[in-house]
């Protein structure tokens, strides 16, 4: 977001890169003493803003902030904003292939992963979503025995893809699907 309450980084807390030296390290400590602060915020995103702006003053660290209009690193902003269409429509063609896509700017996680199925990018079957590995019966990886294994019994090679809403991005047609967002017409132009 590009507010005053995310000044003056913007960062998305969802996904970052950080080197591990002895900054990023006090960094995340004072994050995890921060508690105070998300919980007065609602915000983990606005606590690690404050804090690195802070440790950029106070210490030196050094932050570098993605433009969120890239090509590779594109997030829910664009997904959920009708002026990044042509973005989304070279996703879904295949003209470009992100190498990281935050789904941010979606309310809750059953959403996300809707949207990430909607789009041919959800790599992980139903039998296996909102279980732990306990509840699943899985064990560590044993060559010996050939026990299944959380990545073999639960991660596809091809994506999950199902419609959800015909108002959002999609690799497929979803016009049947009913919108999201009330009277929003389909993604899919006729």
């Amino acid at each position: 977001a590009h507010s005053l309450r995310y000044a003056p980084f913007s960062a998305n807390s969802g996904f970052y890169y950080a080197r591990n030296n002895d900054r990023t390290r006090y960094l995340f400590t004072s994050l995890l003493y921060a508690q105070d602060i998300i919980r007065r915020t609602e915000s983990h995103q606005q606590a690690l803003i404050a804090l690195l702006n802070e440790h950029s003053s106070l210490f030196g660290l050094k932050v570098k902030v993605l433009n969120r209009d890239e090509e590779d690193f594109p997030g829910g902003w664009h997904f959920h904003h009708s002026g990044m269409s042509a973005m989304m429509r070279d996703m879904v063609s295949g003209e470009t292939k992100p190498f990281i896509f935050h789904m941010s700017w979606t309310n809750n996680k059953v959403n996300k992963v809707k949207f990430f199925q909607q789009m041919g990018d959800w790599h992980v079957d139903e039998k296996c979503i909102a279980k732990s590995v306990q509840e699943l019966g899985f064990k560590r990886p044993n060559a010996a025995t050939k026990e299944p294994f959380l990545r073999t019994e639960c991660c596809l090679v091809e994506p999950l893809i199902k419609c959800h809403y015909r108002d959002k991005p999609s690799i497929i047609p979803c016009r049947d699907s009913p919108p999201i967002d009330k009277g929003r017409p389909s993604w899919w132009k006729e």
